[in-house]
């Protein structure tokens, strides 16, 4: 009998929770980051990186972790599109929010590179393609949004949202030039897109490193404007140094491109000496806010925005150490992936903890 009653109590419980989980699940979706994809990117680059450097074995587990990382996202993002639509709506229009989408771009390039280093050739240069499209419809809307509605200086320079516009930019590069020898007739044509690609991303980033610098060094700087995603000016100068070397090693038949290897070869050993010019000064920036003003350190989805360009950085520094025939650089491109995945493991025990937490709350209140 005792039994009879603890087991409809138990039911009870669980016909009163059911309701209060989906609820949060759906406040979930509905208040979703549009930058929540720099998991993925996150998650896709240490892999990748891990890979590269000799640990298949981890890599290969923080790959499979990232295709339900990804896919997940993805779905929820659908569901959010079709649930909420005047929510996804108004982050489209919103300066500060547009260029999280951008997020969606480079984390399926790095999916796709995931997916060719493991012979699937096919699926990369279909994420290639959606990833393209993709990204050619937000860099116009999105500088559209930033040209017409940014009325209240909603999208601030310094915390480095902007930047994700060339990190996407630049992973088409990449991915793009892994993809070229598998595309048959189009690849000269991609050649010389991704090409274009890469100085595009140049020119974004030799723009908005002024507007930052401007803003950082001439401007009062509150420990509120240091944030995580400000590491995203080292991360966008590592991707460039990344696929600047991506189309030195591609191969390609075409006189024009093979006469512009000593610039783009220079450019990416300068593009990647500034990346590694800010690492001190971003760790300085950080002292200063945790140490001097002590602010905490909490979990927020912005810290994934600081996993991935460290991850990006071991990645670029395997590349040009290809590129250079400079062994040292695999050292520390070694070491750079360590402590990404050191970064990650404490990002993903913030964000399982904070999820918690969050769940908690919800079926408190």
């Amino acid at each position: 009998m005792a039994n009879s009653s603890q087991d409809n109590k138990t039911r009870d419980a669980s016909r009163r929770l059911t309701p209060l989980l989906y609820a949060w699940l759906s406040y979930q979706i509905e208040t979703l980051d549009p930058s929540c994809f720099a998991r993925a990117m996150a998650t896709g680059i240490i892999s990748n990186a891990l890979l590269l450097t000799g640990s298949s074995e981890l890599s290969e587990a923080m790959f499979a972790i990232n295709l339900i990382v990804y896919a997940g996202l993805l779905l929820l993002t659908i569901m959010r599109s079709l649930w909420f639509r005047p929510r996804i709506w108004a982050d489209l229009i919103d300066p500060a929010h547009v260029f999280g989408f951008f997020t969606i771009v480079a984390a399926t390039d790095v999916v796709g590179v995931g997916l060719d280093l493991r012979g699937e050739a096919f699926a990369a240069a279909t994420l290639w393609v959606c990833a393209f499209s993709l990204w050619l419809f937000l860099i116009y809307f999105g500088f559209a949004v930033l040209a017409f509605l940014d009325t209240t200086g909603g999208a601030n320079v310094i915390h480095g949202g902007w930047l994700v516009a060339i990190v996407a930019t630049e992973s088409l590069v990449i991915l793009g030039g892994i993809v070229v020898p598998h595309v048959g007739s189009l690849g000269p044509a991609l050649f010389v897109l991704i090409h274009l690609l890469w100085g595009i991303g140049l020119g974004f980033y030799g723009v908005f490193i002024v507007l930052l610098s401007y803003r950082i060094f001439f401007f009062a700087v509150a420990p509120s404007d240091i944030t995580s995603p400000l590491w995203i000016v080292m991360g966008a100068a590592a991707i460039t140094a990344n696929a600047g070397s991506t189309l030195v090693l591609a191969e390609s038949d075409i006189p024009y491109f093979e006469l512009m290897q000593p610039f783009i070869d220079g450019v990416t050993l300068l593009m990647w000496a500034w990346a590694t010019w800010w690492i001190p000064f971003l760790l300085l920036l950080g002292v200063w806010k945790h140490l001097v003003w002590r602010a905490p350190i909490t979990y927020s989805p912005t810290l994934w925005s600081l996993v991935f360009p460290v991850g990006m950085y071991a990645v670029a520094s395997l590349r040009l150490s290809l590129v250079a025939h400079f062994s040292p650089l695999l050292s520390v491109s070694r070491i750079m992936a360590w402590i990404a995945l050191s970064a990650w493991v404490a990002t993903a025990a913030g964000l399982i903890v904070s999820t918690w937490r969050s769940v908690r709350r919800w079926t408190r209140s």
